[in-house]
């Protein structure tokens, strides 16, 4: 199963829910396809969906899923990164009115260099992505979270050495 994703912003994805429902419909996804559609005009009619999923259906469908398809959303990339699936992003476009700004372009175009995603525009470009993300393997970056921890704790280590009294 393919988990297609558009985020919960008040915004529509009209042009890729219906890029992916004609893919569906003309056999160029073998996958099943479950989609998170938000508050788009559009209505699949070749794959499920549901405009909005509660949080446990969400990461169910999330952790089932062989990949992911989804707008730029950092926490929808940061939760593939981590658990390490495959997902194809496609931003949201001002052009499109599917946000206020092309700040998803720049947020794809950066995270496509690091290795951690693939990335598409249109319909030949998604059909490429995902042929691609069968094998593609997402290059697991450590969070900053955690680079962020690991410097306390060696700050916390360097201090307390300091402070321990002469033997």
């Amino acid at each position: 199963m393919i988990f297609l994703t558009v985020g919960t912003s008040p915004f529509q994805f009209n042009r890729l829910l219906e890029i992916v429902d004609l893919m569906v419909r003309d056999a160029l996804i073998d996958d099943s396809v479950f989609g998170q559609i938000g508050f788009s005009s559009y209505k699949p009619k070749f794959f499920e969906y549901s405009e909005l999923v509660e949080k446990d259906e969400f990461d169910e469908k999330f952790e089932s899923a062989a990949g992911i398809i989804s707008h730029a959303g950092m926490g929808t990339i940061l939760a593939a990164m981590t658990m390490q699936k495959p997902i194809v992003i496609v931003p949201r476009q001002k052009k499109y009115r599917e946000h206020v700004n092309d700040h998803q372009v720049s947020t794809a175009a950066a995270m496509v260099k690091s290795g951690a995603i693939l990335i598409a525009s249109d319909r030949e470009s998604l059909i490429k992505a995902i042929e691609d993300f069968r094998t593609f393997v997402p290059i697991c970056h450590e969070s900053s979270a955690d680079k962020v921890a690991l410097r306390i704790g060696d700050f916390i280590d360097a201090v307390s050495a300091e402070k321990k009294p002469p033997e």
